[in-house]
């Protein structure tokens, strides 16, 4: 067996990615647009001047780093329960803003859609893998 040039002789082999539930991909799309809506809502209580300006960048910017920290943590169970403190908090966020409880209220209502959707798929997928297993084993002849 020769070598082709550009393949290394004694590469390890590449890892596999792990596989997403649908559940955690919708969630941790949900977790990422409300990311990008904090910068939005960090800029208009600063112009508003509802909070200063200190506490709106400052707490901006942690609420942006905790909501992409919980995307990514969506794959474990203290993750989604996170994301769904993350949804009272942004509706809780009406206190500063009042528009925020309806934009708040739309994004939960968006979360909670993505979550049954998820496990709907997700419990869909489970079964037909289940199917298929079942239907490649060997069968014992009678």
């Amino acid at each position: 067996m020769t070598a082709q040039p550009n393949e290394p002789q004694n590469a390890p082999a590449a890892r596999s990615r792990r596989t997403r539930s649908a559940t955690e991909s919708l969630l941790s799309i949900v977790l990422g647009l409300e990311a990008a809506l904090l910068f939005f809502v960090t800029v208009t209580a600063f112009g508003l001047r509802v909070v200063p300006a200190p506490i709106a960048f400052g707490g901006g910017a942690a609420l942006f780093a905790v909501f992409l920290a919980a995307a990514w943590l969506v794959r474990y169970p203290a993750g989604v329960w996170l994301g769904w403190f993350l949804q009272a908090v942004l509706i809780a966020f009406g206190v500063l803003m009042t528009l925020m409880y309806f934009i708040g209220a739309g994004f939960a209502a968006l979360w909670v859609y993505c979550f049954v959707t998820g496990r709907r798929l997700d419990a869909r997928k489970a079964a037909a893998e289940l199917v298929a297993r079942t239907d490649s084993e060997p069968k014992e002849n009678s």
